[in-house]
């Protein structure tokens, strides 16, 4: 079903021979263009689009060749403010154009070519016919929420079977209730091929996110969206507290995005999904706070949401508010986008927090493989657990730069390590480390990436050969035969990652990240925002730093971990980010050995 885009003469054409689309008669009145036509009219795949014409004068709007060479000249900035500030008609042409352009982008499969698609479809049904015949949706479809925004059963499916298809291309999706709406809003303005290229572009990209693919994932955005709710609409949350004391504010905002897939209007929900498929699922998160602030103020208004009436069930009430949503999609999105405070920095800072301690509450709970709770110098592997690292391990000896691909260890996940040559610290030292990395990381083999003692003392040296990789291991021997370091959740390369102004940031990483002291005491120091939800300011999140003449660890009125241009001295301090006492006693330091591993496999 290949479908094209009218023109404005042909789309007049056309509206004089109505009859021959399958419309909702009740919606008829609201029609005046038709929005997307396949190329028989029995593949017609838009049934019912209320929307009507706003009256007088349209501003001059921006045309899609305008926004085509701003994308290939790489001007994220300029497409973004396009595409906030333009309100196209809801039937406008440009979005058959707009759309596939915008996903294109985030693309990572390069084999997608002519075609592609439609190979796929044949391995998967063994035709390309479209059956008449039901189809089986994927496990990972949330049946209650095969949102059709109007679409005939053909246009339906042709949805089904573009979900089918890609996750039998994409296994890695187990949970997805938000791609069937999606894939069904696509259908409106281009045609099947289109559409499925557009949502490979969206759960492929790597730089954002735009659709959550596991029950982890869908979890952790719920939540975040709910801490940030907390900070930026304050008198919504605190109101719905004190009229349901009963009612957990969880159970609302696990149904946060249906707020705006199942409540918004059609025309409302299309103008979102102009800037959600350029910026990601941000644009979503402030979206939703407007909501809630609308819904409080009508609540205090409009004895429709009085609290006798939405105490029961707000989540519900809330949606039924957003189909009646008293503003403009216009008027939504602008305050949607004057929310301050709520960069994509910060976002990242919340949901990574929210996500290491659900995956930290997981692993607890997870019988043979718990995790130890850090409690600084108490968090100490047991001899027994010691002794089944060992069992489980085989003679292994790392050597720098190889590159295996990473054979898992049995039983557990515990890579081997008792064999592990280190010029650095003792076998007995190395299972205490070992104990207290992410348990994902220990099923991966590690590999010496950069050692003093072969690549020479220099900080490009370094660069050059780790900057690379993530995670990393940095271990420090000094002159006095101190033993710390660092496990440093992102890559050195991001020293030169440049923020939404066009500045390189002073600092990155994320609070996965910690520190450790070896000898002559043995402590884990976790970063300090593991332990809850309060807010601790910025000096809390000086997580990595790097420049070619220093890096830095852990920030705050002191640094961690310093070390200069010629690896060769450092020092230590008390930080905020870390709440760590200095690392060796002298708080400087004269660097004998630094090792570097990285995980090959990650």
């Amino acid at each position: 079903m290949v479908g094209k885009v009218l023109g404005i003469r042909e789309l007049e054409q056309f509206s004089s021979r109505r009859s021959s689309i399958y419309v909702d008669p009740e919606c008829e009145k609201f029609f005046e263009l038709p929005l997307f036509i396949a190329a028989s009219s029995n593949d017609i795949t838009t049934k019912c689009q209320c929307w009507q014409f706003s009256p007088g004068k349209e501003p001059a709007l921006r045309s899609f060749t305008e926004i085509q060479q701003l994308l290939q000249q790489n001007k994220k900035r300029d497409v973004k403010n396009i595409l906030r500030e333009n309100s196209w008609p809801i039937n406008s042409p440009i979005r058959s154009q707009l759309w596939p352009a915008l996903c294109a982008q985030h693309l990572t499969k390069q084999n997608m070519l002519d075609g592609f698609y439609w190979e796929m479809v044949h391995q998967v049904f063994g035709t390309t016919e479209l059956s008449e015949k039901p189809i089986m949706l994927p496990a990972f479809v949330d049946a209650t929420h095969c949102l059709p925004y109007h679409l005939t059963s053909t246009g339906r499916a042709v949805a089904d079977r573009i979900v089918n298809v890609l996750g039998y291309d994409c296994p890695d999706i187990t949970y997805s209730p938000v791609l069937y709406p999606i894939t069904s809003l696509l259908l409106h303005f281009m045609s099947e091929e289109e559409a499925y290229l557009c949502l490979a572009g969206l759960v492929g990209s790597k730089e954002k996110t735009f659709i959550n693919q596991t029950k982890l994932q869908h979890e952790v955005t719920w939540k975040t969206v709910m801490q940030i709710a907390k900070k930026h609409t304050k008198s919504a949350i605190a109101y719905f507290q004190r009229i349901c004391p009963g009612q957990k504010l969880e159970r609302v905002f696990m149904d946060w995005c249906w707020w705006i897939l199942a409540g918004l209007p059609f025309q409302h929900l299309v103008r979102i999904m102009d800037c959600y498929f350029h910026e990601g699922i941000k644009v979503l998160y402030r979206v939703a706070l407007v909501i809630l602030n609308l819904f409080h103020k009508e609540c205090q208004s409009n004895n429709e949401w009085s609290p006798d009436n939405i105490k029961n069930d707000i989540g519900n009430a809330l949606i039924k508010f957003c189909k009646k949503i008293p503003v403009s999609p216009a008027k939504l999105l602008h305050a949607a986008f004057s929310i301050r405070g709520l960069s994509t920095q910060y976002i990242s800072r919340i949901f990574i927090k929210t996500e290491m301690l659900l995956k930290s509450r997981s692993a607890l709970n997870s019988g043979s493989k718990q995790l130890i709770k850090s409690r600084s110098s108490d968090n100490l592997p047991t001899s027994q657990s010691q002794v089944n690292i060992q069992m489980m391990s085989h003679t292994l000896t790392i050597r720098e730069g190889e590159k295996s691909p990473g054979h898992r260890a049995i039983a557990m996940g515990v890579y081997p390590i008792h064999n592990l040559k280190s010029q650095v610290c003792k076998n007995e030292d190395l299972f205490t480390l070992w104990s207290w990395l992410p348990v994902r990381i220990t099923m991966y083999q590690p590999v010496l990436l950069y050692t003093t003692e072969e690549h020479g003392c220099s900080l490009t040296t370094f660069y050059v050969r780790v900057e690379q990789h993530e995670p990393t291991l940095l271990m420090i021997k000094t002159c006095n035969n101190e033993v710390f370091g660092a496990y440093c959740s992102s890559r050195w390369l991001e020293r030169n990652v440049k923020d939404d102004k066009g500045q390189r940031q002073a600092y990155f990483g994320t609070g996965e990240t910690f520190l450790f002291s070896l000898y002559p005491e043995r402590a884990k120091y976790p970063w300090v925002g593991i332990e809850g939800d309060r807010d601790l300011g910025h000096s809390s999140e000086l997580f990595m730093a790097a420049d070619s003449k220093m890096i830095t660890i852990g920030g705050g009125e002191g640094q961690a971990i310093w070390m200069d241009e010629n690896i060769r001295f450092g020092k230590t301090d008390a930080c905020k980010t870390f709440n760590n006492p200095p690392l060796c006693p002298s708080g400087d330091f004269e660097i004998r050995v630094l090792e570097v591993y990285g995980f090959v496999g990650v």
